[in-house]
């Protein structure tokens, strides 16, 4: 099994642990990636899950770590590889100088990605009728694990000491839809200027189209590095059933709003999130990221990966045949555009950690 199919099987069927406390902790709730647990595979560190239904049957079983750190997985009691965890980072021991703890502003995703919601709440979150089935942002907040606003100072201070202490690369800024036509852009600006005036650190920040394209350039010469405008789903029909609040937002303003993008940010410096399994067939995704491709645009496409308290806790995760079927292709796809995660300077696309995307494309397998 090469390690882009391993990635792609963990990832989708989950893994069951024989000792859950090793490595950093998971989380539970919360912006995604969530329910998982961070371990890297050959060159690559991965986000897999271990608190979804899904991973509770998994097939896939992690030894626990031998002397070098080294975790056998297993299926059947067949060898198929071996894995290791990367440990609890050490910014997460301090506090804000207002006292707030490090890890309720920013966490660490992979093993060198910092990554924050600057709101924690959303104008559509706490409304049934207006939620994004698949979302759990409020979990962590309501769980008191996070703080409802991440001020820019505080980002600035938890970011800097992320680089210095723990080497950081890279990171992400994602937010609750506030009420408002900037639609995020706003806090995005204010937290990246604070930032980047305190470290010199690549960010990707990510939120809803805003209603004027003259963000782009503000969230750019703020110290955006990447932006991120999530289509989740790729058909009006998928997106107004699983997400009715967000597909009030055409995919006609998504498009339109890419390409101003890309005009700000180059080709390859903005990415939309596409979750596989939503409703979406293959052909669908795989149309849909041919014409992002296209304008610029880098299809982040992840497995499904049903979480405990949503409206789809119960849907099914995709298999690993549903997404190599897109994967693969997708990669050769990207390639060819003149596009890659490893050419991306910050966000979702470069670190990878949430799909087998990216290795994928290194093993150039299309």
């Amino acid at each position: 099994m090469s390690e882009a199919d391993l990635i792609n099987e963990l990832q989708t069927h989950g893994m069951r642990m024989v000792d859950p406390t090793v490595g950093m902790e998971s989380r539970r709730g919360g912006a995604g990636p969530t329910d998982h647990k961070a371990v890297t595979i050959g060159g690559s560190t991965v986000m897999v899950p271990v608190h979804t239904a899904p991973a509770f049957d998994s097939p896939y079983i992690v030894q626990a770590p031998d002397a070098d750190g080294m975790a056998e997985v297993t299926k059947a009691g067949v060898s198929l590889g071996r894995l290791r965890f990367p440990q609890r980072p050490r910014f997460y021991d301090l506090k804000t100088a207002d006292g707030i703890e490090y890890h309720k502003i920013a966490t660490l995703h992979s093993k060198d990605v910092l990554a924050t919601t600057v709101l924690q709440e959303c104008i559509r979150y706490a409304s049934r009728k207006k939620t994004c089935q698949f979302c759990s942002i409020g979990q962590s907040l309501a769980a008191g694990r996070t703080t409802a606003h991440k001020t820019p100072a505080q980002l600035a201070e938890v970011a800097k000491a992320a680089v210095e202490l723990d080497g950081v690369k890279h990171m992400v800024m994602t937010t609750g839809t506030p009420a408002g036509r900037d639609r995020g852009a706003r806090v995005m600006v204010e937290s990246a200027a604070a930032i980047k005036a305190a470290v010199d650190l690549p960010i990707q920040g990510q939120c809803e189209p805003p209603e004027d394209d003259v963000w782009h350039e503000r969230m750019f010469t703020a110290g955006i590095d990447n932006l991120g405008m999530h289509l989740e789903a790729v058909t009006p029909e998928v997106r107004a059933r699983v997400m009715p609040g967000k597909a009030q937002v055409s995919l006609e303003k998504y498009f339109s709003s890419f390409k101003a993008a890309v005009r700000v940010f180059g080709r390859g410096q903005v990415s939309t999130y596409i979750i596989a399994g939503l409703g979406d067939t293959p052909e669908a995704i795989l149309e849909t990221s041919q014409e992002l491709c296209r304008i610029g645009v880098y299809p982040f496409v992840v497995p499904f990966v049903p979480v405990s308290g949503t409206p789809m806790e119960s849907h099914p995760a995709p298999d690993a045949a549903f997404m190599a079927s897109i994967l693969r292709p997708l990669s050769g796809m990207i390639l060819r555009a003149g596009m890659s995660a490893e050419t991306s300077k910050a966000g979702c696309a470069k670190c990878g950690a949430c799909s087998a995307l990216s290795t994928y494309e290194k093993l150039r397998v299309a």
